[in-house]
């Protein structure tokens, strides 16, 4: 192993440390504004990054995050302090990441379906995201599931393959790649689809990782829990069966060169990401370490406790630093409904 690939191993080790996990604070413009909408706040540059910089001088947050997924305006932002928000994160030991897909788009010759777009020039940011702090990145691909004929294959395959030329970037410039294949839990299918979809999906992304000769000990995996869509006429699983599903499915495809998996939430609520998350790592040992970079699950109570206003930031970060503790706990199965309201 190469100076190169060992630190790319040792970044990807850090990321999925133990007892912490990964925030993803990546929002476009056009959700956060609909995150500020929620607390009658208007999304401006200066809002934005005040919101930021409290989610990110939290103190003692760094006992349960391991990195910061920044967006492209966030990491150039300055704090009130002066330092850089990158620098912020990197003097209390949290890695800071950055976003490099431009979103997804309609499908060529398959509308119903999306792409992610960004290849083209992602060399050239890269390295300009690098010299920013960056020592990590996050692709995100996005399979929707929508009766027996969505995802297609085309889809599916398309949207594996761009991730894994984007993965192939990242390493060649020294950059961790968070590899993100979201299947979607918007639908009404049922757990067993959700299985049969995200299955095949990972089969097929790491088979186009290994095509582009993607070394899988130096990226981590971020992908949807198994788990029914929202308008499943079963209802919500039990975290017990979301672990399960989830496990099940992982063993067959993810390879155990592959240092972590750091669900995402996808629409989850608070405290049932954590559940689910704990009950998967209660089922132990697995080969990979289970961790979180979740968005929208760590940052509502804070959102929420915020208002916009400078004056309650303390209270925003007390509501973050809950959950992040909370996910923490779940990293090795330790959460329970008790600690969730002993430390709240």
């Amino acid at each position: 192993m190469d100076a190169a690939q060992k630190a790319l191993v040792e970044t990807a080790q850090a990321l999925v440390a133990s007892g912490k996990g990964i925030l993803a604070a990546d929002e476009s413009g056009g959700t956060i504004k609909k995150r500020f909408d929620t607390i009658n706040t208007e999304s401006t540059e200066d809002r934005r990054r005040a919101y930021r910089e409290m989610l990110f001088t939290t103190k003692g947050a760094a006992d349960f995050v391991s990195g910061v997924i920044l967006f492209d305006e966030t990491i150039r932002q300055t704090a009130s302090d002066g330092r850089k928000l990158a620098k912020i994160l990197e003097d209390q030991g949290i890695i800071p990441g950055i976003k490099v897909d431009k979103g997804a788009v309609p499908l060529a010759k398959s509308p119903r379906e999306l792409v992610t777009d960004g290849l083209d020039g992602l060399r050239a940011r890269l390295v300009e995201y690098r010299d920013l702090g960056a020592r990590f990145a996050k692709w995100r691909a996005v399979i929707d599931i929508e009766g027996d004929s969505v995802p297609s294959s085309y889809c599916i395959d398309v949207n594996a393959h761009a991730l894994a030329r984007y993965a192939a970037l990242c390493q060649e410039e020294g950059i961790v790649p968070i590899v993100e294949p979201e299947v979607l839990m918007d639908g009404d299918h049922s757990v067993e689809r959700c299985y049969d979809v995200t299955r095949a999906t990972l089969h097929t992304v790491f088979a186009a990782l290994y095509d582009q000769r993607v070394d899988l000990e130096g990226i981590l995996l971020k992908p949807n829990m198994v788990i029914p869509g929202k308008k499943s006429k079963s209802g919500p699983a039990s975290p017990d069966d979301v672990a399960d599903w989830t496990i099940r499915c992982f063993r067959e495809v993810v390879p155990a060169a592959v240092p972590g998996i750091v669900f995402l939430s996808g629409g989850q609520g608070d405290e049932e990401a954590t559940a689910n998350l704990n009950a998967i790592n209660q089922k132990g040992p697995h080969p990979w370490q289970l961790s979180f970079s979740y968005g929208r699950a760590l940052q509502a109570p804070a959102l929420a406790a915020w208002q916009g206003e400078d004056a309650k930031a303390d209270a925003g970060q007390k509501a973050y630093l809950h959950r992040a503790h909370m996910n923490g706990l779940a990293r090795s199965g330790a959460w329970t409904g008790d600690a969730e309201a002993a430390a709240g």
